[in-house]
């Protein structure tokens, strides 16, 4: 099986680089085709998927990430979800409810809020990617949960990593997501967005048309 990423930015591209191998093993061959940012992205997915629509072979698959950035989840599935549907695609989520799990052709798939939620999900790796973040940087209340830091998610570790003299000039994502995500144990992570985008790449291989 080959899959093909859309992501919004490379720094998403450079998590999944790392991410990818450790979720599915060899499994599945991929690509990543990096956007300039989700509005960018999203105008063009409906010709995207239209395009994909026209020759995509039986043991291929697509998978869409963005971020949520403080949008509405639903509205933003739906979009991701009707580009897919006008193509002709059949998705995870019509899958579940109008077929066979074995033939779903696209993962629409959301970041809450960022993709930087997904490294707060790994504490031991950000501490191994950067060693003076505490391991115990997860036990503190606003990082408990993720999925629901205030004051969005990649302005909370670049503060992080700016108080213990990391990143001084501003963080860079890209770097700093190729550094944390080579040390990242996709099994143990506790961001429930990254447990539904690793639960649904796991389905999708093992579910072939």
């Amino acid at each position: 099986m080959h899959i093909v990423f859309l992501v919004e930015e490379p720094s998403a591209e450079a998590a999944l680089q790392n991410l990818v191998p450790k979720i599915l093993g060899s499994s599945a061959t991929f690509n990543i085709h990096p956007h300039q940012g989700k509005s960018d992205l999203l105008s063009k997915l409906p010709m995207l998927m239209k395009s994909y629509a026209k020759w995509l072979p039986d043991d291929y698959r697509i998978v869409v990430l963005v971020d949520e950035d403080r949008c509405s989840c639903k509205a933003l599935k739906e979009q991701m979800e009707r580009a897919a549907c006008d193509a002709g695609l059949i998705t995870r989520t019509m899958a579940g409810s109008r077929y066979s799990h074995s033939r779903f052709q696209v993962l629409n798939r959301i970041a809450v809020e960022e993709l930087e939620a997904w490294f707060f999900g790994d504490p031991v790796a950000l501490n191994q990617a950067y060693p003076k973040i505490p391991k115990t940087l997860g036990g503190r209340s606003k990082y408990r949960d993720p999925d629901s830091i205030n004051g969005g998610t990649w302005e909370s570790l670049e503060r992080e990593l700016k108080r213990v003299g990391y990143f001084q000039g501003g963080l860079r994502k890209t770097e700093a997501a190729k550094n944390i995500t080579s040390h990242m144990e996709p099994d143990i992570n506790s961001s429930k967005s990254f447990q539904i985008f690793r639960d649904g790449l796991k389905e999708m291989v093992k579910w072939r048309i």
